[in-house]
């Protein structure tokens, strides 16, 4: 819980910085890139791994396919609530994002259930997604009018969300049997790969792109690779 504490303080201090000073789309394109690097790292090296080593091929399948169901599902109640525009689209947003930290918090505990390691090495990750995450909920209260204090109360509120997951991932779930904890495993391994490709990447690339930026994406991956190959990798 202590290593949760951590991505859910950068959730918060990234919506304190940005209610006071909005950040550029240049500053939010480089922390997006940064942050798809690092998760698409933690779910390729780390949770991809884990889910090999399970043997569970139907477990597996069926995880894949509920997790590209779900998000796909997630996706298009975005994409409703930013169409409706004003308050509407801020509580849309706000209940996703809470639904995805959810996500991210059983990960979390799955992961320190299996190896400290792997707990440590996700933490780094989702530390930024965070921090992203943060950003979004600002602009998109802000947009709608909200006031500096509700902002940072509301961003708060959402990032509970994440020890809530942690403790059923490293309590109910870590113990099912393999089949079921295979499914939650590979679910949660979806979830991180739309958030990449259809999230992160896809908003950092609405505003022009940059070497700078794109070149982010791949040291926030050669990080994690870095952190795994000095911690002996996976196991």
């Amino acid at each position: 819980m202590g290593f949760v504490a951590v991505p859910v303080a950068t959730s918060i201090g990234g919506s304190v910085v940005a209610a006071r000073r909005p950040a550029g789309e240049r500053v939010r394109s480089i922390v997006q890139h940064v942050a798809a690097g690092l998760v698409f790292a933690a779910a390729s090296l780390e949770l991809l791994p884990d889910l090999i080593r399970e043997h569970s091929q139907a477990g597996t399948v069926i995880g894949f396919v509920a997790g590209v169901a779900v998000m796909l599902l997630l996706g298009r109640m975005s994409d409703y609530y930013e169409a409706a525009g004003g308050q509407r689209a801020a509580i849309g947003v706000v209940a996703l994002i809470a639904f995805d930290v959810l996500l991210d918090g059983v990960l979390m505990g799955v992961a320190f259930s299996e190896q400290a390691r792997q707990g440590r090495i996700l933490t780094i990750a989702l530390t930024f997604e965070l921090a992203f995450l943060g950003l979004s909920v600002a602009t998109a209260l802000q947009t709608a009018g909200a006031s500096k204090r509700r902002v940072v109360a509301v961003t708060a509120g959402i990032a509970i969300a994440l020890p809530v997951g942690a403790l059923l991932g490293i309590g109910p779930l870590a113990s099912l049997p393999v089949t079921p904890f295979a499914a939650v495993l590979a679910f949660g391994t979806v979830a991180l790969l739309y958030l990449v490709t259809e999230e992160l990447l896809a908003e950092a690339h609405e505003v022009k792109d940059t070497p700078l930026a794109t070149a982010t994406f791949f040291l926030g991956f050669l990080g994690i690779l870095l952190i795994s190959l000095s911690s002996g990798g996976p196991n």
